[in-house]
């Protein structure tokens, strides 16, 4: 386990030395200078780890989101199951009431528009 660490370690020096010797490989068709050579393999480094540290932000970003959006349904769950508790029988009772007025109203509207579809209508002549 103590190798992780320096291997962890050791890649961003890699990647500085691979980018270094591609560069240093041109020279002699450019002029390129060691230390030109050196600013561009600590600069694609910074980038890439800028790239690595987006990406962990992303992620943390994401399950936050996630736990987040977890808190709100239990909070909306025990607010319903809350409102739900408290309705009493009398309330009940009262809805009940209204939902079959609503229905004898509903019936008495639909036997009415039955008997106007049935009349002819005054002004057709036939």
């Amino acid at each position: 386990m103590a190798d992780a660490p320096k291997k962890a370690a050791g890649v961003p020096d890699a990647v500085r030395r691979a980018v270094e010797r591609t560069f240093q490989s041109t020279v002699g068709s450019s002029p390129l200078t060691k230390e030109r050579a050196q600013e561009l393999a600590d600069d694609v480094l910074r980038r890439a780890e800028e790239s690595a540290a987006r990406a962990g932000r992303g992620v943390r970003k994401a399950g936050e989101r996630q736990r987040e959006a977890a808190a709100g349904v239990g909070d909306r769950l025990r607010d319903a199951i809350a409102e739900i508790r408290s309705i009493g029988g009398d309330e009940i009772g009262r809805l009940r009431s209204e939902i079959e007025q609503l229905k004898l109203r509903v019936d008495e509207l639909e036997r009415e528009l039955r008997g106007h579809q049935a009349k002819p209508h005054p002004s057709k002549t036939t």
